[in-house]
C-alpha cells in the first residue's frame, strides 16, 4: 500500500505576496477566486475562506502589505526632519523607479487598484479613495511647512502647488505602465521641481520692514 505524504504546508506571507502582485496587475474587480486561489498555492475554497475570509478581506489585508513595503516610498512625506522640498523630492524619485521597476507590476497599486468598481464593491473603492487622499495630505503639509518657515513664497502659485504635484504623482502611474521609462520619469521630476524652484523665497533679497520716522 503507497504510502500518502504530508500535506504541503500553507505559506500565509508567499500567499499574500502573490495576492498582491495579481491585484496589482489586475485589479480588483477583474481579479476572481479563481485565479487567486491558483496563484497563491491552489489553495481549496476552504483553506482560502478559513485564512482570509473574504475576497475584500484578503484585498484589504493585501493593501496594507503593500504600504508597509512598496508604499515605503511615500515615507519621506511625513518625515518632519527633512527640508519640505528634499521630502517632495525622495518621494517623487523613490515612487517613479518603483513604480517604472520590472520586478513587480508596473503603477501604483492605490492609484490603480480599485477604480471603476461596481456599486457592491464601493468599500474596497473607498480604501484606496482614503490613501490617495492621505497622500494629498501629506504634499500638502510639507508645501504648508515650506511656506511657514520662509522657504516658499505665500502667492496663487504655491496655493495650487500640492494640486500639482499630487497629478503628477497620480500620473505616474499611467505612464509607468504604458512603459515609460524610469530615466525619462527622473528627468520629469526634476522638471517639475522647477516650479517650487521659481516660488522659492530668494536668500538675502526679503525686504527690510521700514523704519519708524522720527519727530
Amino acid at each position: 500500500m503507497a504510502r500518502t505524504g504530508r500535506p504541503r504546508e500553507f505559506d500565509r506571507d508567499r500567499a499574500i505576496d502573490a495576492a498582491t502582485a495579481l491585484f496589482w496587475a489586475q485589479g480588483y474587480e477583474p481579479t476572481s477566486l479563481t485565479q487567486l486561489k491558483a496563484c497563491m498555492g491552489n489553495i481549496s475554497p476552504a483553506s482560502f475562506y478559513a485564512a482570509f475570509g473574504s475576497k475584500e478581506a484578503l484585498f484589504r489585508e493585501v493593501v496594507q502589505r503593500y504600504l508597509a513595503t512598496y508604499g515605503q516610498v511615500m515615507a519621506p512625506l511625513w518625515d518632519e526632519s527633512l527640508p519640505p522640498r528634499e521630502a517632495i523630492e525622495r518621494t517623487l524619485r523613490s515612487s517613479a523607479r518603483m513604480q517604472s521597476a520590472h520586478t513587480h507590476p508596473a503603477g501604483c497599486l492605490v492609484v490603480c487598484g480599485a477604480s471603476n468598481c461596481s456599486p457592491e464593491n464601493e468599500p474596497v473603492q473607498a480604501l484606496l479613495a482614503a490613501e490617495r487622499q492621505r497622500t494629498r495630505t501629506g504634499i500638502r503639509a510639507c508645501v504648508e511647512r515650506a511656506i511657514a518657515n520662509g522657504e516658499l513664497n505665500a502667492s496663487p502659485a504655491t496655493d495650487v502647488l500640492p494640486e500639482i504635484l499630487t497629478t503628477f504623482f497620480h500620473g505616474m502611474t499611467c505612464e509607468a505602465r504604458d512603459g515609460m521609462r524610469p530615466d525619462t520619469l527622473d528627468a520629469a521630476v526634476t522638471s517639475l521641481l522647477t516650479l517650487w524652484d521659481i516660488n522659492a523665497v530668494k536668500r538675502g533679497t526679503a525686504k527690510r520692514p521700514k523704519k519708524k520716522l522720527t519727530d
